[in-house]
């Protein structure tokens, strides 16, 4: 939407960071059975701009787990509206800890 714009038009970064921290967290929170928090992000490339109107699709896929950690690469591709050419806007990798109902750090099963 454009309130999420700068001016030339472009998609702020961090509106976008907050969707693919969304989707990351999907694959954690499946993986956990429960509540994950987001404790890293690496490597976050932004490759292209998102115009307003464009379709956006977001891909989560796990790359490893620790004792309490899961480690998610995302990556964001856009589409425009009157096109079927999709390209890569940018990709990171997501580091998320498992947490108990008390919010302190608990093993994740590596069997799920």
């Amino acid at each position: 939407m454009p309130a999420d714009t700068n001016p030339a038009g472009d998609i702020f970064g961090g509106w976008l960071m907050a969707h693919m921290d969304q989707a990351g967290a999907s694959v954690a929170l499946r993986l956990a059975r429960g509540r994950v928090a987001t404790v890293a992000v690496e490597g976050m490339k932004f490759h292209r701009p998102v115009k307003v109107g464009d379709e956006v699709s977001l891909y989560g896929m796990l790359i490893g787990t620790g004792r309490t950690s899961i480690r998610v690469c995302v990556e964001a591709w856009r589409r425009d509206r009157a096109s079927e050419q999709a390209s890569k806007v940018t990709e990171a990798v997501f580091t998320f800890v498992a947490l108990d109902m008390a919010g302190k750090p608990r093993p994740v099963d590596p069997e799920a």
